[in-house]
């Protein structure tokens, strides 16, 4: 698949070259050209210099053929705006942005942008929301009868109360991220976009359970 990646820092060219090593094609974005020297001689995806929020800029990057976009240059605003513009004019499904002033996280995550704040962010949290890589199990109790596990939930499934969500899969929401901060779900928790799900399941159930929720959510649900 095709990814675009504004933003050539530590950030931006940390993401680029790993998802060029799962074989995925990368382009990326920066103002400064200098900054591609981050990428090393052997990176072989697309080097763009221009401003993200450009529209000539993200389509020389090829954003109409993106699967994902990131926004994790040095500015808030800079990262928002070109999200939106990858998003609502691209219809990128999967953008993730990345943010300096965790008070604004709120507000952007309200325009249906998922962010990951600075103080909290890894590489990882970053791909888990761009690559679909799958449930991915965290701890197994010793029997190896239940699983607590990372499930990528379809964006079909957004609204739904956790309590509903629970009954209708037969496992339970140990807790959820949300914003970069663990989150313990309460009585009128409903799932929001970018939320990401560690969920207790029977482990020879992982994988309905992956199956359903990473399918779109049933009409009579």
């Amino acid at each position: 698949m095709h990814y675009v990646i504004m933003g050539c820092g530590r950030v931006g060219s940390t993401l680029a070259l790993a998802l060029e090593a799962q074989g995925h094609s990368v382009a990326v974005i920066d103002q400064d050209e200098a900054a591609f020297r981050r990428l090393g001689a052997s990176f072989e995806g697309r080097r763009v210099t221009g401003v993200g929020f450009d529209r000539d800029t993200l389509r020389a990057a090829d954003i109409e053929k993106a699967y994902a976009f990131a926004a994790v240059s040095s500015g808030d605003n800079s990262n928002i705006l070109s999200a939106r513009v990858a998003r609502e004019t691209f219809d990128v499904e999967h953008v993730v942005a990345r943010i300096y002033d965790p008070g604004r996280a709120e507000i952007y995550q309200r325009l249906g942008i998922p962010t990951v704040a600075t103080v909290k962010w890894t590489a990882d949290q970053v791909l888990r929301r761009l690559v679909p890589i799958g449930a991915v199990p965290m701890h197994t109790d010793s029997s190896g009868a239940i699983t607590l596990a990372e499930i990528p939930v379809d964006t079909s499934w957004v609204g739904t109360p956790l309590i509903k969500l629970e009954a209708a899969t037969g496992a339970r929401v140990a807790y959820l991220t949300r914003l970069g901060e663990g989150v313990l779900p309460a009585k009128g928790t409903v799932l929001q976009d970018g939320d990401l799900l560690q969920m207790l399941v029977q482990t020879d159930r992982l994988a309905a359970l992956e199956q359903l929720l990473a399918g779109s959510r049933p009409a009579d649900f």
